[in-house]
């Protein structure tokens, strides 16, 4: 599955590992990842595109224009 800007994906790896973020840019094998609480977008999380697992959600633009729309798009995937 092809991962870019708005895919939900799960990380694999690190410190941030089962947490869900939101893919705000795709730069070669890097993405920068934010879920709005701990990476914002102002300062989001640069991270190896083999540490992601796509999920088959996309978000739109709406739900990733702050930080708090971008955590209430997230907070369904934290039930799961």
């Amino acid at each position: 599955m092809e991962i870019k800007r708005g895919t939900v994906v799960r990380s694999k790896a690190g410190h941030d590992k089962g947490l869900f973020l939101a893919v705000l840019d795709v730069d070669g094998r890097f993405a920068l990842t934010a879920d709005g609480k701990t990476r914002t977008i102002v300062s989001p999380k640069r991270k190896n595109l083999i540490h992601l697992a796509p999920t088959a959600t996309v978000l739109s633009e709406g739900e990733m224009e702050s930080d708090s729309s971008l955590r209430k798009a997230l907070k369904r995937f934290k039930a799961e």
